[in-house]
């Protein structure tokens, strides 16, 4: 062989592999669009009185992305938090659904819902129970998220869970304390939707 034909063949073969390591080194940037589209459009809805549930919504979102929707009420809570936790007690023990002012667009294309609360008499807010019970999200990912000012999950995940017929609620729900989201990177991570 002619060392032109070698010099040839070197350069050939310096420049496949130059391209095949770029290619390869793509390959997990298209593996996360892949994970990403499996996971399917996610949404973030919440109900937050005090702004602290909305500050975890917006970590989520910051984190993993998705759409942020609040859940709000026709007739807004009093801002006394005195009368808003005596009306809560009052609408939890009567079964009480409040009038939400709007409803989700095109709730079908989304795959995850997260789905936040605060903790209001160990369960979840009257907003977010009819927020549930006016949106069909059987058949899609629920992720539940809590608030609390001292009292903990008590029943709120659970109580989603079962006021959530036919859904696939997510076994593992982020509880924290006021408006602090730490460990929610962590916690995404774990449910697998944070790579």
């Amino acid at each position: 062989m002619s060392r032109l034909l070698i010099l040839s063949l070197v350069v050939v073969a310096i420049f496949a592999g130059f391209s095949l390591y770029h290619k390869a080194k793509a390959q997990p940037a298209q593996a996360t669009e892949t994970n990403e589209a499996n996971t399917g459009k996610i949404l973030i809805a919440y109900y937050s009185w005090s702004g602290n549930t909305k500050q975890v919504a917006e970590a989520i979102q910051k984190e993993i992305g998705g759409d942020l929707f609040e859940i709000q009420t026709v007739k807004p809570y009093s801002e006394d938090y005195h009368t808003v936790t005596e009306q809560a007690k009052k609408e939890i023990n009567d079964g009480y659904l409040p009038e939400l002012k709007a409803k989700v667009e095109n709730l079908e294309q989304y795959n995850t819902v997260f789905i936040g609360s605060p903790n209001w008499w160990g369960t979840i807010a009257p907003a977010v129970s009819a927020f549930i019970a006016e949106n069909n999200l059987s058949s899609k990912r629920v992720v539940p998220f809590i608030t609390h000012g001292g009292g903990g999950e008590q029943n709120t995940c659970s109580n989603m869970e079962k006021q959530c017929k036919g859904c696939l609620v997510q076994g593992k729900c982020w509880v924290g304390y006021s408006s602090r989201t730490f460990g929610i990177s962590g916690w995404l991570e774990d449910i697998g939707l944070k790579k």
